[in-house]
């Protein structure tokens, strides 16, 4: 199988999606949409993932190439392609699909809980998840749930965490791909993002409790290894 990434920033890359590629013995590529290079044609992949980045789905002005991705995802999304965002590749895929996307009440930066819906895909895709699990955020904004999308995962602080659409679409707001060296990369790149709320943890706080990747990407395997079955 071939995997086609769309790298926003360079301190967001693939990270345990790549590795878990490389043990399947699938095939990957990555786009840098930061440094200009441009999505290759889609017979070229079979799965697009879509990674986050500190800018949002509204920042044309300052990142012309969100024009160009927005409808690079919308043709993959109607070529029924397997097509996975994360945090703003979720958000990019829900204004593909025609929901709004906008500033959440709160920001929500660190190890926080998500409680998965009784979706029927908890007896298939995300049978081995706890009901609640712990997982990494990093985000200001969030989406309305796409009409015809079903909702996956809440958390206290962001409604729309997680959805499908159809068969072939997943979003998910937070993070599972982070290794403890991503989280590193983005509290250096993102760091002035930390500040006293709610729904912020200090560097430290995040850091100290980095070692809940090792279980994240656990999920993460187990959840690709079933999209891979589901989107058969």
């Amino acid at each position: 199988m071939r995997i086609q990434f769309a790298q926003h920033v360079p301190f967001e890359n693939p990270g345990a999606i790549a590795n878990w590629a490389v043990k399947q013995g699938h095939t990957c590529s990555v786009t840098h949409l930061f440094a200009g290079e441009e999505l290759p044609a889609m017979d070229t992949w079979d799965w697009l993932v879509i990674l986050g980045g500190p800018m949002s789905v509204h920042d044309e002005a300052k990142h012309s190439w969100l024009v160009g991705e927005k409808s690079y995802i919308a043709e993959a999304i109607r070529s029924n392609k397997i097509v996975i965002g994360i945090c703003l590749g979720a958000q990019l895929i829900a204004e593909a699909l025609g929901a709004k996307v906008y500033p959440n009440d709160q920001k929500e930066i660190g190890w926080y809980t998500v409680k998965w819906t009784s979706s029927s895909l908890r007896k298939t895709l995300l049978r081995h998840f706890p009901e609640e699990t712990l997982v990494f955020h990093w985000h200001g904004e969030t989406y309305d749930l796409p009409e015809g999308a079903e909702l996956l995962a809440s958390s206290s602080a962001c409604k729309n965490q997680a959805f499908v659409y159809g068969n072939t679409v997943f979003g998910f707001q937070f993070h599972l791909e982070m290794l403890q060296g991503n989280i590193q990369l983005l509290i250096e790149n993102c760091g002035d993002e930390i500040k006293a709320a709610p729904y912020i943890q200090s560097s430290e706080e995040i850091l100290n409790m980095a070692s809940n990747a090792d279980h994240s990407v656990a999920l993460l395997d187990e959840l690709l290894d079933q999209i891979e079955l589901f989107g058969r």
